[in-house]
């Protein structure tokens, strides 16, 4: 039977370097979907995937994670094309307006904490989040709500009796539980919201499966490593591109020392594609499952258990279940408004 992987974030970076090496592996009957905000940046990564592949079955469709009536469309559209899906990659993610600390930076330079300063980016990047026209917080509606949302409105071709899909998240080393507040899962009062939203990533993934794995759904949580990506570059977008160029040779020197230096989009996906090959009843719903890239520049995945916790994780799930409801009701009743007005308007 054919294989349906839908992938969200796939026309730049780990995305698109996922959907190449899935197309790689020269899998009978594998349906791509390249889920993305920019439809224009989705053609040319289906071309660019298509001149590599000309054979490949890929599909392109519009979301934005952080728009409900976007995310809400989009599953609808799957819905029609698809009477299953095998596999759905959570991995559209952004860190908008990073603030870095220089000085700090500087300081870790010459520390112990340089390998880890590195590779999280704690104790050096603060965000400034912004709102969406849904009255949400930015980053936790990309990274976090609209996927869950996504989820919830798929659950009829994710969840099938007698066969098994698989959710990916693409998280990362920056998700840290000091940086989550279950009183504040939004992080409207923090300057972390990037951290925030990957730590809750890691704690939805806990219990999606602890709600879904007798139907069928199993959830597992990926780490790329210290990867050079559009959003790497965005932390110092007024670094002139020679910069850049200097520093990687102490990124690959600092590889000699940590595995977690994986610098390039196609070692950041190794964690992404190893999960594709496993069977899900065999993984561990509280690990996170990281790329590494030795000194020698080979790739390969290990499992790191995560700072999470089953009530937590169900606190979380039951909050996110709330403000869907509540905000669902809001663009409902905006809706019923607007279509009353055009009524009036068209009498």
């Amino acid at each position: 039977m054919n294989t349906v992987v839908l992938v969200t974030g796939a026309n730049s970076g780990i995305g698109l370097v996922l959907c190449e090496r899935l197309l790689s592996q020269d899998l009978e009957g594998l349906q791509l979907c390249l889920a993305c905000r920019s439809m224009r940046r989705a053609q040319a990564a289906r071309s660019a995937l298509l001149a590599s592949h000309p054979a490949a079955q890929v599909a392109l469709l519009q979301v934005d994670t952080s728009s409900i009536s976007s995310v809400i469309a989009a599953a609808r559209e799957v819905k029609l094309r698809y009477n299953r899906l095998d596999y759905l990659y959570l991995n559209a993610g952004i860190m908008p307006n990073p603030q870095f600390d220089v000085k700090a930076f500087f300081k870790g330079l010459f520390s112990s904490r340089i390998v880890s300063m590195f590779a999280t980016g704690e104790g050096i990047l603060t965000q400034k989040d912004g709102v969406t026209p849904d009255g949400l917080q930015d980053v936790f509606a990309t990274n976090l709500f609209g996927h869950f949302l996504l989820i919830r409105e798929l659950e009829p071709v994710l969840c099938h009796a007698g066969r098994t899909s698989r959710l990916i998240w693409t998280s990362s080393s920056n998700a840290h539980r000091s940086a989550f507040d279950l009183d504040d899962v939004q992080h409207r009062r923090g300057a972390r919201p990037y951290s925030s939203s990957k730590y809750a990533s890691d704690l939805l993934s806990l219990a999606l499966n602890t709600r879904y794995n007798k139907q069928g759904l199993f959830s597992s949580v990926t780490c790329p490593g210290f990867v050079m990506t559009n959003l790497t570059y965005g932390i110092l977008p007024s670094f002139p591109a020679v910069l850049w160029t200097l520093l990687m040779p102490v990124f690959w020197l600092i590889r000699m020392f940590t595995n977690t230096f994986t610098l390039t989009p196609y070692n950041g996906a190794e964690a992404l594609l190893w999960l594709f090959k496993q069977k899900p009843e065999s993984l561990d719903p509280q690990a996170k499952y990281h790329s590494f890239t030795s000194g020698l520049g080979n790739n390969y995945t290990l499992p790191r258990k995560m700072d999470i916790d089953v009530e937590t994780s169900d606190a979380l799930f039951e909050k996110l279940l709330r403000l869907e409801r509540d905000t669902k009701c809001i663009i409902n009743s905006k809706s019923q408004i607007v279509g009353a007005i055009n009524s009036v308007l068209c009498y």
